[in-house]
């Protein structure tokens, strides 16, 4: 039973939000508390005391004023994707952005401005209609809040570099309450800050994205070969990304397939690698780009053909519905090693779930152009993203298939840079991992936490410590 000194600081806080907040206010037991404080990952489960759902900047300002004055643990929900369920605390005061999705195309500066709750593929589908895409992620059910501020990759990185480095300006919500722009131009170091230090400085209110020419129609899909053609294709798959032009992209799969309609029936439920690939140059030139792909081995799938960039960026939401039970282990490649593709192969064999996977992610180009301290995302030193990407339907399987990712990492580790995506760590990494995240930006990181958010309001994170200033 709760104290009369929290029922009172409850009802303190109830007053007044509703006061102050245009949105709804949502408590247990309302009828959208619980869709409201669900996340994709179906292994997060907890129960905010309050969810406020925001339809402005001013309900974010309210919110956060709130939880600073009553000291209440404040997370902020916008696609609700991330692996470790950071949108949710138990207890806590949760601001809920998924009702800010508008996108605003400026197509003569190329620029676009999403708001907060925005998924990527509200922004694609906007920019799109201009011929132009942003710098996103792989999934267009990902927020793109969480996405960039924690760096960001995607089918664009090799040409582009991290989501973040693409990013023009950001609005956030300060601790004390304040809306400040950050930009190369205004709070620069600020600026350096949100650029892949996650959530810790504030809470976002819109991002300025840069866009590029993109589409409509591109030259992108999947092929899949049988399981035994595993190292082949692997060796085939380091001789394309380290030799073709910026412009493809491809993604390697090792799983068992799926029951897609693309895939052979015969082999459903077997194991199998896939290449996911986009190429965005010419589409003159996709026919020869992509001749050793479509001309390599024995294919039990191929749907890589002419398509619009919007269809390339779904392509693999089917493989990661909310709802599902996810842990991954990630790290960053330091090179496409033999014996890489050996040990992740024989890993591979081991999969207990049909959901479960190993992805590799090219990320080499132009973010490797920079200096490691451009942004706070850092790690340019890295080829690719190593994600052992466990997934499954029950929580009686938690166990084992928890134990094949960490048993598949601690073998995989070694070809780590010794960096890991700050985007992917799960509920149980700590701060050596927070830290290995950003390496040797993350003292700098510390600093700028403790002059933007001393008293540590924004924690519900992969949190940075607190740097004394004098």
């Amino acid at each position: 039973m709760a104290s009369p000194q929290n029922v009172e600081r409850h009802q303190a806080v109830v007053s007044d939000l509703k006061r102050q907040i245009r949105g709804p206010l949502l408590q247990p037991g309302d009828p959208e508390f619980d869709a409201a404080r669900s996340v994709w990952n179906a292994m997060i489960d907890r129960r905010p005391a309050l969810i406020v759902r925001c339809t402005g900047v001013e309900d974010v300002v309210a919110g956060v004023n709130a939880a600073r004055v009553h000291g209440l643990p404040l997370s902020i929900k916008g696609g609700g994707h991330n692996i470790a369920g950071l949108a949710v605390s138990d207890g806590g005061l949760m601001l809920d952005m998924s009702q800010l999705r508008g996108v605003q195309v400026d197509p003569a500066r190329r620029v676009a401005r999403a708001e907060p709750g925005c998924l990527l593929g509200d922004v694609d589908r906007e920019t799109q209609a201009h011929g132009l895409a942003a710098v996103l992620g792989f999934v267009s059910a990902t927020g793109c809040a969480g996405l960039t501020l924690g760096g960001g990759f995607g089918y664009l990185t090799r040409r582009f570099g991290w989501t973040s480095d693409n990013l023009a300006s950001i609005e956030l919500v300060t601790a004390d309450g304040r809306v400040v722009r950050a930009s190369e131009e205004d709070n620069r170091e600020l600026f350096w800050g949100v650029c892949g230090g996650g959530g810790n400085f504030g809470v976002a209110t819109s991002f300025e994205y840069k866009l590029h020419p993109i589409g409509p129609d591109i030259a992108a899909g999947a092929v899949a070969w049988r399981g035994e053609e595993a190292g082949s294709v692997l060796e085939l798959y380091r001789s394309i990304v380290t030799e073709a032009p910026r412009e493809l992209s491809c993604v390697a799969s090792l799983r068992l397939a799926p029951p897609a309609p693309w895939i052979a029936k015969e082999v459903h439920g077997k194991p199998i690698v896939a290449l996911f690939v986009c190429y965005t140059g010419r589409l003159e030139d996709a026919d020869r780009v992509l001749a050793p792909i479509k001309g390599f081995g024995s294919p039990v799938g191929d749907i890589l053909q002419r398509r619009t960039y919007v269809a390339q960026q779904s392509l693999l939401d089917a493989t990661q519905p909310k709802g599902r039970r996810y842990y991954w282990k990630s790290e960053y490649l330091r090179s496409y090693e033999p014996a890489l593709f050996t040990t992740a192969i024989e890993h591979a064999s081991r999969i207990l779930s049909p959901h479960s996977a190993i992805l590799i992610f090219p990320i080499d180009g132009a973010l490797n152009e920079l200096p490691e301290d451009h942004s706070a995302v850092g790690n340019r030193d890295a080829v690719a993203v190593l994600n052992i990407a466990g997934s499954w339907e029950r929580a009686a399987d938690d166990q084992p298939n928890i134990a094949w990712a960490r048993n598949a990492w601690r073998d995989l580790r070694q070809f780590s840079t010794g960096g890991t995506y700050i985007n992917f760590l799960t509920e149980d990494e700590g701060d050596d991992r927070t830290r290995a995240a950003y390496r040797t930006n993350y003292p700098r990181l510390a600093q700028l936490k403790a002059i933007w958010d001393p008293g540590n309001l924004f924690h519900t994170n992969k949190n940075i410590g607190r740097a004394s200033v004098a």
